[in-house]
């Protein structure tokens, strides 16, 4: 469609939060291409020919920055465990992978298939977002239901500091280990 017939190839696309680069444009279709690490940590490998994706070109240079960093580096995979569509709202609660749940706080960014939102709640293995009214027409996260597959990025910010701490402090975070190294 129309985001094709501004793509060239070399350019990068989001497709469901899984940034690639575009091999090869033909009239309102874009081609890309895949290697096998990226099938594996996405939801990629298992798309349905027709099924609707959440597609985000990069944000330009010099354009208004609104939301969180979202890069396109799939993290892992998240599944679809509750959705609570009603009058209080609509809350989507997910599980995921420790790896991936330690990497998260209680209102901090999470991108799910590529959009970026607040994280609700957080537990070992577990976390819930709340969709808002625009983002339910603008993206196919209003169609989720349980056990569907969603790519999930955690926040930069949070891997940079999760690094670092694995670094200068050692293998395991302790309160201790925190404490020895000024930050309690």
């Amino acid at each position: 469609g129309r985001l094709a017939e501004a793509l060239a190839p070399g350019a990068s696309l989001a497709l469901d939060g899984a940034c690639l680069t575009v091999s090869a444009i033909s009239g309102s279709l874009a081609e890309f291409d895949a290697v096998p690490e990226t099938l594996r940590r996405t939801t990629l490998g298992g798309l349905a020919r027709g099924r609707q994706v959440n597609l985000e070109p990069p944000l330009p240079a010099g354009a208004p920055f609104g939301g969180h960093i979202v890069q396109g580096h799939v993290d892992g995979v998240a599944e679809v465990a509750r959705v609570d569509a009603g009058s209080a709202g609509h809350v989507v609660h997910l599980s995921a992978p420790d790896q991936l749940t330690a990497q998260m706080v209680p209102k901090g960014s999470v991108a799910l298939a590529g959009v970026s939102l607040t994280l609700l709640e957080v537990g070992d293995g577990r976390f819930s977002v709340a969709l808002i009214p625009a983002t339910l027409a603008a993206t196919t996260l209003g169609q989720l239901k349980i056990s569907d597959h969603l790519n999930v990025e955690v926040d930069i910010i949070g891997k940079y500091v999760r690094r670092y701490l694995e670094k200068a402090v050692g293998g395991g975070i302790t309160v201790q280990k925190l404490r020895e190294e000024g930050f309690a």
